[in-house]
Order: C-alpha cells, then sequence, then structure tokens
C-alpha cells in the first residue's frame, strides 16, 4: 500500500501555525507593554501604605503591578504569593492592564477597609479573610458590580450589613463571616440570583431569614450558625433544590424542620441542630439517599428511626443524638457497609442492641437512653467504641470480660455502685492531665486516659468517672484534650490550667458513690486555643448543667477572663445529691466559632473539677483495699483447699488402714498444694500444726 502526501495541506497547515504564533506573540509583546491603570496603581499603592504592606516582586516587576504572576495562569489561590493581584490586560487594544483579583489573606491586616478600594471596579475577586479589618462595611461596595467572589470573613467588621451588597448581582459567592455585624440581613441579598456559595456564620446578625432569599434557587453551598437569627426555620429554603451542602445550626430559629425539605435531593452534607421548639419528624429524609453526612441533633424529634435508613448507602456518620426517638434501633442500621459514626445518645430508644454489626461501624453511642438485656458478641471488637453509659443492659463488675472498658456496671441508670450511705465525700479531677497537688494541698486526680467519639472511663476506686461523646468536624488530628507550657495568670496553681479535656459535643464528669447531702461543686477553665498575639477572632461557647439543671447557658471562657486568654476562670455552685451520684455536663449546642484558628476548634473544655461537701460527713471517704480483699479471697481458697485435702486423706486412710497393714498408721498426705505427696506425720503433729498460724483450728474440722 502507498501512501501519497498532500504538501499543498501540509503547506497551508504550517502556514496556520505561523500565523498563529505570530499573534500570540504579538499578544505577548503587547502585554509586555501594557501598564497598569495609573488611578488603580494609586489606589493600590494607598490601600497598602494604609495596611503597611509590601508588593511582591512576584507581580510588582519593575514597578509594574500587572505583570510576573499579577498576568500569568498561576491559580489565584496559590498560597506562596500573598498578598497578590491579578490583572486583566486586554484593554486598549493590549495597551491597559485593569486589576481583577485583589487577595490579602491572614497577614494581620488592621485598621479599617480604606474606602478607595471599593473604587476598584474591575474587581471579580476580592478576599481579606482572616485579618483584623475594623469598623463598618461601607455602602460603596455597591460600586463593584463585577464581583463574583467575595469574602470578609473572620475579621472584626461591625454595624449592619449593608443593603448595597444586594447590587452585586454577579455574585456566585459571599462570605462575611465570624465578624461582629449587627442588625438583620438586608432583603436586598435575595437579589444575587446566581449566588452559589452563601457563608455567614457567627456574623452576628439577627431577626429572621428574609423572605427574598427564597429567590437564590442556584444555591449550592449554605452556612448559616452561630448567628442570633430568629423565628421558624423558613419553608422555602426546600426551594434551594441544588443545595448539596447545608449547615443550619446554633441559632435561635425555632422548629419543626419543615417538610418541604424533602425535595432537598441532592444534598451530601446536612447539619441541622438546636430546634428546641415543635416537635419534627424524619419522613422528609426518605429521599436523600446521597447523603454522606446527616446530623439532626438536638431538634426535639419525635419519631422512630425509619426503616428505610438501611437505604443510605452513602452515609459516612448518623448524628440524632438529643432527640425524642422511641421505639428499637434497626437491624439495617447497624448493617451500613459505609458507616463508620453512629450517635443516638439521649433519646428513648428500647430493646436490645443489633445481634450483628457492620465491620466498619466503630464509633457508637448510644448512652441515656432505655435499652436493656445482655451484650452481644461484636461489642469486643478491636477497636471499638462504644458509648453504653445510663442504659439498662445486664453487665457484671468486670465489663472488661466483654471487651469493654471496665466500670461499666457504675455507669447504668440510677448509678448503682455504693448506693445507700454512700462511700465518698469529695473528689477533685485534673482534667486531661496527670495528678497534681494544689497549693491548698488538694490532690487533684490524674484524667489523661485517650477518650474519643464515643467513650467512657471509670476510676478503679470507683470514686468519679467520665463520658465523651462528639466527632470534631473537619479536624484532621482530632484530639479530646488540649495542653499549653505558658502560665496562667489569676491563680496560685498555673500548673492546674495547663491541660484540659475538651469535646465537641457533651461532655459529662461523674462523682460516684457520694454521701447524700449538698454540695459545693467548682469547675476551673482557662482558654489556650486562641492565641492572643495572632489575633484571632474565635469564640469557644458551651453550657453548663449540674445535676441536669442548666446553670450557665452560652458560657464563653474568655468573654469571662476578661477577653483574654491563659487566664484562670472558677466558678462554683451549690448542688444537692440525692441518690449517691453528682453529674456535671458541659454540652455544645451549636455556638461559638467552629474554625478559628483551625476546624475543629469548638465545644467544652475544662481544666479542673473538684467537690466538698457542705456538711459533717459520716462516711470513710476511703476507697476499698481491692488486694486486701484479693489476698484475702486467696488465703481462704488455700485454707478451704488444704482443708479438703486433710479430709480427704483421712478417709482414704481410714479405709485403706483395715484393707492393708501396708500403709503406716502415721502416713499422711502433705497438703496437695505441695504436690499431695506422702510424708509421715504422728496425730501429735497434725494438731501442732492445726494450732500453728497457718492455718487456724477452726478451719480444720474434728
Amino acid at each position: 500500500m502507498k501512501f501519497m502526501v498532500d504538501f499543498s495541506s501540509l503547506g497551508l497547515a504550517c502556514a496556520w501555525y505561523a500565523v498563529c504564533v505570530s499573534v500570540l506573540v504579538e499578544i505577548a509583546a503587547a502585554q509586555s507593554k501594557a501598564t497598569t491603570d495609573q488611578y488603580e496603581v494609586n489606589v493600590l499603592n494607598s490601600i497598602f501604605q494604609k495596611w503597611r504592606l509590601s508588593e511582591s516582586k512576584n507581580w510588582n516587576i519593575s514597578g509594574e503591578p500587572c505583570s510576573g504572576v499579577a498576568i500569568d495562569d498561576s491559580p489565584f489561590t496559590n498560597q506562596n504569593y500573598n498578598p497578590l493581584i491579578k490583572c486583566d490586560c486586554s484593554f486598549n487594544g493590549g495597551s491597559t492592564c485593569h486589576i481583577t483579583q485583589l487577595k490579602i489573606f491572614q497577614l494581620n491586616v488592621v485598621g479599617p477597609i480604606p474606602e478607595e478600594l471599593w473604587t476598584l471596579t474591575y474587581l471579580n475577586n476580592l478576599d481579606l479573610r482572616q485579618n483584623s479589618l475594623t469598623g463598618n462595611l461601607s455602602s460603596s461596595i455597591g460600586n463593584l458590580t463585577r464581583l463574583q467572589y467575595v469574602s470578609f470573613g473572620q475579621n472584626a467588621l461591625s454595624g449592619k450589613v449593608p443593603k448595597e451588597i444586594g447590587k452585586l448581582t454577579e455574585l456566585k459567592s459571599l462570605a462575611f463571616g465570624t465578624n461582629n455585624f449587627s442588625g438583620p440581613l438586608p432583603d436586598e441579598i435575595g437579589n444575587l440570583l446566581k449566588l452559589e456559595q452563601l457563608y455567614i456564620a457567627s456574623s452576628g446578625v439577627s431577626g429572621p431569614i428574609p423572605s427574598t432569599f427564597a429567590n437564590l434557587q442556584n444555591l449550592q453551598t449554605v452556612w448559616i450558625f452561630d448567628t442570633e437569627l430568629s423565628g421558624k426555620v423558613p419553608d422555602f429554603i426546600g426551594n434551594w433544590t441544588k443545595l448539596t451542602a447545608l449547615r443550619l445550626y446554633g441559632n435561635a430559629l425555632d422548629g419543626p424542620i419543615p417538610s418541604t425539605f424533602s425535595n432537598l435531593t441532592s444534598l451530601v452534607d446536612l447539619r441541622l441542630s438546636d430546634l428546641p421548639n415543635g416537635g419534627s419528624s424524619l419522613e422528609f429524609l426518605k429521599n436523600m439517599k446521597s447523603l454522606s453526612n446527616l446530623v439532626l441533633r438536638n431538634n426535639n424529634i419525635s419519631d422512630s428511626v425509619p426503616s428505610y435508613i438501611g437505604d443510605f448507602q452513602k452515609l459516612l456518620k448518623l448524628d440524632l443524638s438529643f432527640n425524642n426517638l422511641r421505639g428499637k434501633i434497626p437491624d439495617s442500621l447497624f448493617s451500613l457497609s459505609s458507616l463508620s459514626y453512629l450517635f443516638l445518645g439521649n433519646n428513648k430508644l428500647t430493646g436490645a442492641l443489633p445481634s450483628e454489626k457492620s465491620a466498619s461501624l466503630l464509633n457508637i453511642d448510644l448512652s441515656y437512653n432505655e435499652l436493656s438485656g445482655s451484650l452481644p458478641s461484636w461489642v469486643s471488637q478491636q477497636n471499638l467504641q462504644l458509648n453504653l453509659v445510663a442504659n439498662n443492659f445486664i453487665v457484671g463488675r468486670s465489663s472488661s470480660s466483654n471487651g469493654l472498658p471496665s466500670g461499666l456496671n457504675c455507669l447504668q441508670q440510677s448509678f448503682p455502685c455504693n448506693r445507700g450511705s454512700g462511700r465518698y465525700y469529695d473528689f477533685a479531677i485534673k482534667c486531661g492531665g496527670p495528678q497534681i497537688r494544689s497549693s491548698e494541698n488538694v490532690v487533684f486526680e490524674g484524667d489523661n486516659k485517650t477518650l474519643g467519639p464515643a467513650t467512657y472511663y471509670v476510676t478503679e476506686s470507683e470514686r468519679w468517672a467520665v463520658s465523651n461523646v462528639g466527632l470534631f468536624a473537619e479536624s484532621t488530628d482530632p484530639k479530646y484534650t488540649t495542653s499549653s507550657s505558658n502560665q496562667f495568670t489569676n491563680t496560685l496553681d498555673s500548673e492546674l490550667f495547663q491541660t484540659a479535656r475538651i469535646s465537641p459535643g457533651s461532655l459529662r464528669y461523674y462523682g460516684l458513690g457520694l454521701e447524700n447531702g449538698n454540695y459545693a461543686v467548682t469547675l476551673r477553665f482557662a482558654e489556650m486555643a486562641f492565641d492572643p498575639n495572632m489575633g484571632s477572632h474565635g469564640r469557644r461557647v458551651f453550657d453548663i448543667y449540674i445535676q441536669g439543671v442548666l446553670v450557665i447557658k452560652n458560657f464563653d471562657i474568655r468573654k469571662e477572663a476578661g477577653g483574654v486568654s491563659y487566664r484562670a476562670v472558677q466558678k462554683q455552685f451549690k448542688t444537692l445529691v440525692s441518690e449517691n451520684y453528682l453529674e456535671i455536663h458541659l454540652f455544645w449546642a451549636g455556638k461559638g466559632t467552629c474554625c478559628v484558628p483551625a476546624h475543629g476548634t469548638y465545644g467544652p473544655s475544662v481544666s479542673a473539677i473538684s467537690a466538698t461537701p457542705d456538711f459533717k460527713p459520716t462516711v470513710s471517704n476511703k476507697s476499698p483495699d481491692r488486694n486486701k480483699n484479693k489476698n484475702g479471697l486467696i488465703v481462704g481458697l488455700v485454707l478451704g483447699g488444704t482443708f479438703v485435702c486433710l479430709a480427704a486423706f483421712l478417709v482414704f486412710y481410714l479405709v485403706a488402714g483395715r484393707k492393708s497393714r501396708t500403709i503406716k498408721d502415721d502416713g499422711i498426705l502433705e497438703s496437695c498444694l505441695n504436690g499431695c505427696r506422702y510424708q509421715n506425720f504422728s496425730k501429735k503433729k497434725m494438731m501442732k500444726s492445726a494450732d500453728s498460724k497457718d492455718i487456724a483450728p477452726a478451719n480444720i474440722r474434728k
């Protein structure tokens, strides 16, 4: 077969290639000659001067801002270039460049936003996240009508959110979370019909969610949590059918969950929590089979766990805790092949545990229900975390024989260990750290056991216990204790505050076997997650319950310490112990920032706990000497065994003596504990042995 070359076509192709190369060269040459709009240069210089920033040599080459990485194809999100501008040099025949993107990210810029920034009208992307910007957000933001992406997150901006944001009709992403705004959300945000992402968590806004938000039907990701937004959860959220991620919790909103949520079948991540009023149902979930993360915590849901939950094959995490769920746990739930984290605690579930469980399900919280029966064999699976506190299970004193941490019997409903007169009248715990002695000579027992998403621990003395439930969202390295070597102020016992037990959800401490009466409970706190030198805008907020009674709502450690970190805070409460146990519950209700300085920085934190009686105790306050008990048991067994061996020999001797004279009258077996070998004993020797200290005469039958 012969191939013919069409030289005319080849020549034409080469000609086109030459033309393309020539055009590209001309464009490059034009760009190299293009200059940044002089007004924008002046504005940029003014902003950088006020914020004490320097232009980067990566893009400000030879005094020309729109050069280098400012005009190449390197991504705007590249962390190596900060601050950064990006330019478009196609204006005026390629001779003029306009600044289209500006990034000043996490550079600790302090002060207000210069008014001249709002004159950079060619901007389509503005990123000012994680600085210390203050003052109001100017209404002049409405001038930037080309903006598609804007973020002011994690600053200290205040005042009202300007309604002029509604003029930015090209916006695809709007973020002003973690600021100090006040007042309502402007209705005009409902004009942003192209909006796909809305991040307003921890922003400070209040009032109802505007009805105009029903227009935002292109939304895909919405974060609205830790705000003072109020009123009922709007039905129109069901119109946001393109949503793949919705976080709506820790607000002042009321339930129930609207039935229109059933339209949100594209959701992959749904976190809807802390709706105190109006009983909700789970019926809306039926067709949300794309979910991988489902959190419906603390919503007053009155329902049963639906059987169709077994169809949610993509589900990795399910949290239905702190509701009013009733009935039995469906077997299909424990068979989901992808499910790794299951939180069903603080409900009214009944019946026994499912007899089988998938291998992937390794973190299970079923605490504070009405479950009962014996434990299935899978509870001994390696690496399993299983919290069964405050149920009615049949558990022996040594639950460790089932593979569970010991002491679970003491943490079933009514906390049965040492009931009645009690054994103890105080306890002191060094949360998250080793035992130490305070300046007041109080010994704080160590609490440095490793806890996780669904765990508990009971001390060997059964004096106190701890239970933890929750998973730090998005944290790549979740830890349930924290520490700092800093010196803490406002205390003579800095070391007492250098460690803390932390939790992403529910942290409970128990005093067990206490003599009934009135007690003084002292809780010790210190914030160490928010470094004051970094201008952190984070807030840790949680609720405190003593004996089931809410004693402090929205407790903020750093606020209580006058707005500073590493300062000791002590809170004391009076409470009554009437059933020999004391429960201290630290509960996260969705408040506070989630992601400052890093993802997973939220939830309760406590450094030390102590309880002392307000009465004259009558109990010993001493731990049982388990070694003594064990030694007594061993001695009893030895003596009992020796007696049995001697009695058996006497029977044998009497019978054998009648049949044969070959065995001497004084032949006797030595203790079977020594190998049951023969040894000659006279009757006098035998009685002498009985009178010795080794074997009590009462233990030898005559």
